[in-house]
């Protein structure tokens, strides 16, 4: 059999998951390379340890971001959103799907985060927060025992004024970085691609941030941005596609669900496996998201990325084990989705290397399916998302349906005991009307079939 290196592009057209994904059928993919937890570590040169020092740094940054953004005092400066049991929209989906679905379906709010309303909120904010505390830490301006709160000052927006941050963005990155990079002082350039929405643009621009557009998708508005930076030594780039920061910052999210599952008295063990479905653009937030799961449950979680059928980028990168050296417009894909935030053609080659041995699986989810789950969410829980939030709702049925891979990992006797999280990455600040628009749209398919 060829090897990934040995077989061509050409070869891996007539790949019948590849041939499913070029006709734009929902598709899923379990990864048959996956390793136990402790053998799949032994090939990634990050840990737990560094996950720690994230997670200190956002707990040191409390006091200013409690003082700046009045929405975060009740949780005392923490980033953080709530669990959601969803029975109804669990029961709803069983008619959706005509098909049992055992254990328990639970939703996270990143689609509430505070401050900027999406998962970004997590990496995004994180990665600025530590650019910040390096710059002023090594002028003498700041000690890592201050009482952070002093950044807000005018003092500290001088400083942080004489530097730049820059990034490209389909939007809720540029959302995050942008929000609290103009709140610290910094000046900030936003690069988007041309499937951003006009009322991201607009609230950036609201802020003081510099927003460029672009005709093109995300992988030049990246490119973009990288290269003004390159040309400045006072710039930081933010680089969704390699940051280990940013990858750290999402990481930091497990210790935290892990807290609140045992708030909610769930256990998770061989016995009670965790399914987490994670929707997935370029692959930082979840992959980051999903290492941080893998160091705290081990074994027992098992994740899996949703993307749209129009952009499968890290399924495809994943399964030719090609990862960032394959894009879907070089299979003939046309990247072009109503789920914004996951409009990627080329996936992240760092995150795909460094989650080859531990991501359970992939799958797509058509724009269609996207705006019904979203109408259903609504009339069922009240709870109101972005198309691309929806992107990992229907994981829950797509690894109850597939008894191969559920025998393979001896989990057929545990599904009744399972809990599946869907992680729910953005939507609070849609505009109303914008929202109303995609429900409304999600109403019409349902009716329709």
């Amino acid at each position: 059999m060829p090897t990934y290196s040995e077989k061509t592009l050409q070869e891996w057209k007539t790949d019948p998951l590849i041939r499913d994904a070029i006709a734009l059928d929902e598709t899923t993919w379990f990864n048959p390379d996956t390793l136990p937890f402790a053998d799949a570590m032994k090939h990634i040169a990050l840990s737990k340890a560094d996950v720690e020092d994230a997670a200190a740094r956002l707990e040191r940054f409390r006091p200013y971001i409690e003082k700046v953004f009045p929405e975060t005092q009740r949780a005392q400066g923490l980033i953080e959103s709530p669990l959601r049991r969803i029975p109804n929209m669990q029961n709803a989906m069983a008619s959706y799907f005509n098909m049992t679905l055992s254990g328990e379906l639970l939703l996270k709010c990143d689609s509430h985060l505070p401050i900027s309303g999406s998962i970004k909120a997590r990496g995004g904010i994180y990665e600025v927060l530590n650019h910040a505390e390096s710059l002023a830490c090594g002028t003498g301006l700041l000690s890592l025992s201050d009482d952070y709160s002093k950044l807000d000052s005018a003092t500290f927006r001088q400083f942080f004024s004489n530097y730049t941050i820059a990034v490209g963005s389909t939007g809720n990155l540029g959302l995050s970085i942008g929000i609290m990079s103009a709140q610290l002082g910094f000046s900030v350039s936003v690069h988007m691609s041309a499937d951003a929405r006009q009322w991201k643009k607009d609230m950036l621009r609201s802020k003081g941030v510099n927003v460029i557009e672009y005709d093109s998708d995300y992988s030049l508005a990246v490119a973009e941005g990288r290269k003004q930076a390159k040309g400045d030594p006072s710039c930081h780039f933010i680089d969704d596609e390699n940051s280990i920061t940013l990858f750290m910052g999402y990481a930091v999210a497990a210790d935290r669900l892990k807290k609140q599952l045992t708030e909610a008295n769930i256990t998770v063990d061989a016995e009670h496996p965790l399914f987490v479905y994670l929707p997935c653009g370029v692959g930082g937030g979840p992959g980051g998201v999903a290492f941080g799961l893998k160091l705290a449950f081990g074994d027992n979680v098992h994740c899996f990325f949703a993307e749209p059928t129009h952009s499968p980028a890290m399924l495809i990168g994943l399964h030719t084990g090609l990862h960032d050296a394959v894009s879907v417009q070089d299979v003939g894909i046309d990247n072009r989705t109503v789920a914004d935030g996951l409009a990627v053609g080329r996936p992240s080659g760092f995150v795909g290397k460094t989650l080859q041995h531990l991501i359970d699986g992939a799958f797509t989810v058509s724009d269609e399916t996207m705006f019904e789950l979203l109408a259903l969410l609504a009339d069922t829980e009240d709870i109101w998302m972005e198309p691309s939030a929806l992107a990992g709702m229907s994981g829950i049925a797509r690894v109850q349906h597939n008894e191969e891979y559920l025998h393979l990992h001896g989990l057929q006797d545990y599904m009744t005991t399972a809990t599946h999280i869907a992680w729910g990455t953005g939507g609070s600040m849609v505009p109303r009307e914008e929202m109303q628009k995609y429900y409304e749209a999600g109403c019409k398919l349902r009716d329709i079939s």
